[in-house]
């Protein structure tokens, strides 16, 4: 596994079971026989993937009488949306300063290297 948090929770992302997984207990608590309906596979398949999810701190399971809910736990999504941030500001000024120089060669100027005539 993963030997840090964030790329412990990126690996327990990259898979679309446990992503709609996620998806599902953003509705509310679940059991476990819940989160398995929409998948075609064995209970014992889902809670691999609810360990998985378990170990990157993006789920806890309770314990209430003879029923055990997991519940969403959203701080390391946050630590990830944090790390993504970063890139989306390179990309916005990256891109903000691609439209500056495609406004200036629409209004005439080139902005770069002159050209030499032959």
């Amino acid at each position: 596994m993963a030997s840090d948090p964030l790329s412990t929770t990126l690996s327990a992302l990259a898979d679309p079971t446990r992503r709609g997984i996620l998806a599902r207990l953003a509705l509310g608590e679940a059991s476990v026989t819940e989160l398995a309906e929409p998948y075609a596979m064995s209970m014992a398949a889902v809670s691999k993937h609810l360990k998985v999810l378990e170990q990157a701190g993006l789920i806890s399971r309770g314990r209430e009488a003879q029923w055990r809910p997991c519940r969403l736990e959203a701080a390391p999504m946050r630590d990830v949306a944090g790390w993504l941030d970063f890139y989306r500001r390179f990309w916005d000024q990256s891109l903000d300063r691609l439209d500056a120089y495609l406004q200036q060669i629409q209004a005439g100027g080139t902005g770069g290297p002159e050209k030499k005539e032959s």
